[in-house]
């Protein structure tokens, strides 16, 4: 999967300066395509109306975390093939292992910079 940086990103979080730091860390990076979403059933409502290319969503959300907006994506078999990042404030083991599970295609830290996004992606699409 090659990456392009034309195709939509959907952006989740619960906290408005993170969806804002995220989308600027993303327009560094050259995405123009951005969107997001306040919570995991408000991402899923916007999955179902436009095919989006990456999902970037934090972990601690209500009332749906990013970990069962994770797990709904890839019960679903039109959205299962979507590269998940999954962004955290806890480095928690067993958190990392629950999500590798439930098919997050990679995981971020907080606080990252956009060295870091650009990685994250870059690895998600296969590209170095």
């Amino acid at each position: 999967m090659a990456l392009n940086l034309s195709m939509e990103v959907l952006v989740v979080d619960d906290y408005k300066t993170m969806i804002r730091i995220i989308r600027n860390l993303l327009k560094q990076l050259g995405f123009q395509n951005i969107d997001d979403a306040a919570d995991g059933a408000e991402a899923l409502g916007k999955l179902k109306e436009k095919s989006y290319g990456l999902i970037i969503s934090d972990w601690n959300m209500e009332p749906m975390t990013g970990y069962e907006l994770l797990k709904e994506v890839r019960s679903d078999d039109v959205l299962a093939k979507t590269p998940f990042i999954m962004v955290t404030a806890e480095s928690k083991t067993e958190n990392v292992i629950a999500a590798k599970k439930a098919g997050v295609n990679n995981y971020i830290v907080k606080p990252f910079n956009a060295a870091t996004l650009k990685n994250k992606i870059n690895a998600v699409f296969g590209e170095s």
